[in-house]
Parts: structure tokens; C-alpha cells; sequence
């Protein structure tokens, strides 16, 4: 059959699949004429949960003050959020906006996040999008995730057989290039309390970009509101007039709480204002950021990060149009002060026990807290709104992780210099004694170390490729430069010809760097296939891929405890360099 023979089949299936659900919500004329109440309605919420399945620790599991998250107290939030809202006569679907699994602790990523897809079944999940993290280990596993089955390297690892996830995965962006069909399921429906409610679910466009070539093999992403305009026109035609878009994409306040909306900007800014006019809530994430907004008539939330928050949506539609009348959100604290849900202790702690002691072994010892807090580098200019923005900069664990990189192949790969990527870090290391758990939060996405080599000309281009992407890589000591206050940046396509770092002024171990000169560098293997925008990295020749980086990390921290917090003194401005 073509491909579009295939697509034609499909929608009958769907229509014909409508028809039947749909029956049970028809309304006489005599009904009509009653004008009967609004459906209430409630939708509960998470987003970029990252197998946090214990609660978070430092920063990462406080908000808005509070302690909070840790899959027992979720779990059992939801539960008594479904069951308060029963008492009230609302119906209630339970949905997450992407990235529930990958950059997870080790409880977690050990067992190929299986014990998180089990948590969020017992947690009541229904419908999630496929966030960027959901293809870190390729579309073969996200589909395993889906559909169940011990994994085809490492088996049931737990000695417990895997079914898979209840809920629905909804993949409408995400296309097989061999068929041009979507990868999975581009959208759910479900009836409550009579009314049917429409679900698509995307990630963002640029996945491709900040996820390794490996895990997006295959695969074309399209244009988020594009796309949800196309299945916005096809629930409709089958009769769905609520629609919520569950997007993995997202934006970031200017210093609002977790219920404003303040000083908002960010891609879903624009993807909202170019959604149809029936798409009523879009529930968002990927920026890890709390937020409540109305932009262009749709109501757009967040709730943050790691399980900490509940997004709780409050629709009222009428059951003769099946269009939503209101919409409002509250974003609740998923606060420790309940009693932890069972089902869920007990996979924790079944979990747990298969990991045995590998999880407690000591790696190392800080003699303070390092984290992975950005510096302000320097001021860019302002936003709509008048206020400055800044590109960030070194960070104490980014500088860190970067020496153990370089330390791992300055021998056996005569590397000189090593650059880490700034969302490859991802937890701070408190003071104290480090364990393999804590190392592995930090760095939990098991990339190659890669060495090759660049040539000066292109080690000024990946700088200078720094601000055109807006991501400022953490150097090893070896390396230092100035970067111009008043230079300009290269526009996307031109990595190479902004003029934001100073010529003449990048070193490596106190030696001028010349374009003509050849280095060897050592990046992981995302940043050597051109990860998040880093195309320039691609053109590296004589590669030689090394040992995982958490394992370059741990031994790092073994040989030199105990490990004190870098200097962040490899990047400066002209600013800093004219004052002395």
C-alpha cells in the first residue's frame, strides 16, 4: 500500500473509531433547548519529571520555598486531587508534557528508566507528549518504553518482566523518514463526563539539535504549531472541539512566581500565537520553568521540573458545542507533609534493593559544595521588556568536569584542551563525600569521550559558534580567551563570523593558539556529531572515541580528592581585561 493510501486508511480507521465513541454524547433538540451546565473538568499536569523517583536533592528539590517532590508524595498528590475533584463531580485526565524519563538518577537510569514508566502507571498517567530526553537512547527504546519487553542488551534487569507504559505516548511531530508516518500515536481522545477531549502531543522542532545524531536516526521533526494546526483540523472534523496540546517546549518568566507570568518569553511565545483558535490549553515544559499565562486567547502552563509542582487545569465546556467555555490554572506544590503512597514506596524500594551497593560506594570528596551555577559573562542588551539579558558563562562543576575530561585523555590521546557542554551538567555536588549516585545525577547520559583533532581557525569558530547558539562551553585550565563586550555575533548559517572573542587572545597551556596549527580536543561524542549547534565540531578528523564520561568523571574525583570548586577564571571580558 503507499504511503498515502496508508495515511487515507488511518483517518477512516479514526473517523469510523469517532463515530462509535461519539454516540453516547449526542444531544436531542429537547436537550439543546434545556441549556444544560458546563462540564467541569480537570487536568492535572507534569512535565520534565527526569526519573526523579526519590526526592530531589539541594536546589533541585525546593520551589516557590518549600521542600518538594519524590515520586511518593506525586502520586499520592494526584490521587487525592482525582479524588477531591470526583466528590465535586469532575472528571479527571492526568497528563505530562515530556521528558518523564532520560537525564535520570541512577535508581532510574540504571534499569533503562523502566522503574519510571512503572511509577508513572501507578501515578494515574494518561496521555504524555515525547519530550527531547525520551529519544536519548534511540526510537527502538522509546517504543520498547511504550509497548514493554526486557531490553535487548541487558535483558529484565531487575529479574521482573517489563509491560510497558498504561498511558499514551503522542508523538505528532516526530516522522519516520522511511514512511513519513508519525513515529507513534499523534493524538488521544477521551471522553468525560460526555464531552470528548482531544490530546496532541509534540516536542520541540530543534530535537534533532540537542539530542546525539544516534537517538534521532530515522527520524524528522516538523513545525510544532504546523503540525498542531493539521491535527487541530482533524479533531474537529471528528467531532473534538476541546483541545489541549501537550508540547515539550516551553519559555521563561523575568522573576515571576510559580503562578505568573511575568516578563514571559521564550519559542511558545510564538508557537502559541500561530496555533489555531481551537486549541483552548497548551500544557508545555522543557525549560524546567513554573509559569501560568494566557497568550493569544490559549492557556499556557509549566510546572517546573522533577515532579515538584502539579499544573491543576480547570475547563468548563459546554456539552452541546463541546467547546471549552473557561479555562484556569493553579500550580500546586507537591509538598512531603502527605503520606507517602504505598505502591509507590514499595517500587522504590524494590528498585532500590536490585541496585544493591554500587549506588552508596564513595568516589570522592568536596571540600565545598561545587555546583553547576552559570556566571554572567556579560551583558547582551535588553528584552522587550527593558530588562538586561546576559549570556552565561563558566560554572564551577562545568570547569571540573571539564579537567577529569581532559585528565582522562591527555595521556593516551595527547589531548590539550576539553570543552563540556552546558545541559550535559545536571545536578550540583554537595560538600562532602561524593558517592556513584551523586556522580552519576551530575552526568547521567553515559556519552564517549571523544578526542580528534581542530585546527586553531576552527577552535576560534566553535567560540565564536558559542554565542550564535547561545550556549558558552565550560573549558579545562588549559585554556583561556577574552571575549569583546561590544563585538558582534554571527547570525545562525555564519558560525564563524561574529567577532565576539578577542583574536590572539585564546591559549592553551600559555601558547597563542594559530589558525594554521593543529590540536587535539576532547568533547563528548554529542558535541563531536555537532550537538546543540556545534556544527563546526563535525569537521574534526583523526577521531578516537574513549571511555563514557562518568567514568572519567568518578576517577577524576577519586585521584584528587578532596576536590575543591575551580576558579572561573578562563573566560574574561575586555571589560575585565582593561580594568587590570
Amino acid at each position: 500500500m503507499s504511503v498515502t493510501g496508508m495515511r487515507r486508511r488511518a483517518v477512516v480507521g479514526l473517523a469510523a473509531l469517532a463515530a462509535t465513541a461519539f454516540t453516547a454524547v449526542a444531544v436531542t433538540p429537547d436537550q439543546a433547548e434545556a441549556r444544560p451546565k458546563p462540564v467541569d473538568v480537570q487536568l492535572l499536569a507534569i512535565n520534565d519529571f527526569h526519573g526523579n523517583l526519590e526526592p530531589p536533592s539541594g536546589s533541585s528539590g525546593t520551589i516557590d520555598g518549600q521542600p518538594a517532590g519524590g515520586a511518593e508524595y506525586l502520586a499520592s498528590h494526584l490521587k487525592s486531587m482525582r479524588a477531591e475533584a470526583k466528590k465535586q463531580g469532575k472528571g479527571t485526565v492526568t497528563v505530562a508534557a515530556g521528558d518523564l524519563i532520560g537525564a535520570s538518577p541512577l535508581l532510574s537510569a540504571a534499569f533503562h528508566d523502566e522503574p519510571t514508566i512503572e511509577e508513572m502507571n501507578l501515578a494515574g498517567l494518561e496521555f504524555a507528549s515525547v519530550g527531547n530526553h525520551e529519544f536519548d537512547e534511540g526510537a527502538a527504546e522509546l517504543l520498547r518504553m511504550q509497548r514493554g519487553g526486557c531490553h535487548p542488551v541487558d535483558g529484565c534487569a531487575d529479574g521482573t518482566p517489563f509491560g510497558g507504559a498504561k498511558f499514551k505516548y503522542l508523538s505528532a511531530n516526530a516522522f519516520k523518514t522511511s514512511t513519513g508516518l508519525p513515529l507513534m500515536q499523534p493524538f488521544g481522545i477521551k471522553i468525560v463526563k460526555g464531552v470528548p477531549i482531544g490530546f496532541i502531543g509534540m516536542t520541540l522542532e530543534g530535537t534533532p539539535n540537542i539530542v546525539s545524531q544516534q537517538g534521532v536516526a530515522g527520524l524528522r521533526f516538523s513545525d510544532e504549531a504546523d503540525t498542531a494546526n493539521k491535527y487541530a483540523k482533524i479533531l474537529r472534523l471528528l467531532g473534538v472541539k476541546s483541545i489541549v496540546v501537550l508540547l515539550h517546549e516551553g519559555g521563561v518568566q523575568n522573576g515571576g512566581g510559580i503562578n505568573d507570568c511575568t516578563g514571559f518569553s521564550g519559542p511558545i511565545v510564538d508557537i502559541a500565537n500561530r496555533m489555531d483558535p481551537s486549541i483552548d490549553v497548551i500544557v508545555s515544559g522543557h525549560t524546567h520553568a513554573a509559569y501560568n499565562c494566557n497568550i493569544n486567547g490559549k492557556l499556557v502552563t509549566s510546572a517546573s521540573s522533577f515532579g515538584r509542582l502539579v499544573t491543576q487545569i480547570d475547563l468548563k465546556i459546554d456539552p452541546r458545542t463541546r467547546d471549552v467555555v473557561s479555562a484556569s490554572a493553579n500550580n500546586v506544590v507537591v509538598t512531603r507533609d502527605v503520606a507517602p503512597d504505598k505502591p509507590s514506596t514499595d517500587l522504590i524500594n524494590r528498585y532500590k534493593t536490585a541496585l544493591g551497593p554500587v549506588a552508596d560506594r564513595v568516589v570522592g570528596e568536596t571540600t565545598a559544595a561545587i555546583t553547576k551555577t552559570q556566571e554572567n559573562l556579560y551583558q547582551t542588551g535588553v528584552d522587550a521588556n527593558g530588562k538586561p539579558t546576559y549570556q552565561t558563562g563558566e560554572s564551577p562543576l562545568g570547569n571540573l568536569i571539564a579537567d577529569a575530561q581532559l585528565a582522562a585523555t591527555d595521556t593516551e590521546q595527547n589531548a590539550v584542551a576539553a570543552f563540556m557542554n552546558p545541559g550535559g551538567v545536571r545536578a550540583d555536588l554537595d560538600a562532602g563525600p561524593v558517592t556513584y549516585a551523586e556522580a552519576f545525577t551530575v552526568q547521567p547520559f553515559a556519552n564517549n569521550l571523544v578526542t580528534l583533532d581542530l585546527t586553531g581557525a576552527q577552535l576560534y569558530c566553535m567560540l565564536e559558534q558559542q554565542f550564535t547558539v547561545a550556549r558558552v562551553l565550560y573549558a579545562s585550565s588549559t585554556v583561556n580567551y577574552v571575549v569583546d563586550v561590544d563585538g558582534t555575533t554571527a547570525p545562525a548559517g555564519t558560525p564563524c563570523a561574529g567577532t565576539r572573542v578577542v583574536r590572539g587572545s585564546l591559549t592553551i597551556n600559555g601558547t597563542l593558539v594559530t589558525d594554521a596549527a593543529t590540536y587535539r580536543v576532547t568533547v563528548n561524542n554529542f558535541l563531536a556529531g555537532g550537538g546543540d549547534g556545534f556544527s563546526v565540531l563535525t569537521g574534526g578528523t583523526n577521531a578516537v572515541t574513549g571511555q563514557i564520561d562518568l567514568d572519567a568523571f568518578t576517577a577524576y574525583l577519586t585521584e584528587k580528592s578532596p576536590v575543591s570548586p575551580p576558579a572561573l577564571d578562563r573566560i574574561r571580558t575586555t571589560t575585565e581585561v582593561a580594568a587590570g
